[in-house]
């Protein structure tokens, strides 16, 4: 069975940081998509960072760029998120997903659903 337990959200300052981990059990997602996602209350879910492990090729969404950073462990089937100069607009609850295998597809219009394993999340709550 498939597991993504996502850890290291908490509450900050604006301008602080953090550093999310998704530790991954039951499978290994090489040559996949694995993405860090988020959602506010009363507003859609959206896409934060994607990784394709297999070719290493990131992609950011606009609010992210230059202040968060994907990176994964696969020694440790781990997935990060480190998160710099944090707003009050990124609090939310923060997951971490994969997709099947992928090969060396890129991982940019993907769709939700094809994210097929979702951890539980973890909150960051950021005050300005």
């Amino acid at each position: 069975q498939v597991h993504l337990v996502e850890n290291g959200g908490g509450s900050v300052q604006a301008g602080g940081s953090l550093r999310l981990s998704c530790v991954v059990s039951g499978y290994s997602f090489n040559r996949a998509c694995m993405g860090w996602f988020r959602q506010a209350p009363g507003k859609e879910r959206e896409e934060v960072a994607l990784l394709q492990t297999g070719t290493g090729s990131r992609k950011y969404a606009d609010s992210a760029k230059g202040r968060f950073a994907i990176s994964r462990d696969s020694s440790k089937n781990t997935l990060y998120l480190n998160m710099e100069n944090l707003k009050a607009e990124d609090t939310a609850m923060y997951y971490c997903a994969g997709t099947g295998y992928r090969a060396d597809a890129d991982c940019a219009g993907l769709l939700f659903s094809d994210y097929i394993h979702w951890g539980q999340g973890t909150q960051v709550t950021v005050s300005s």
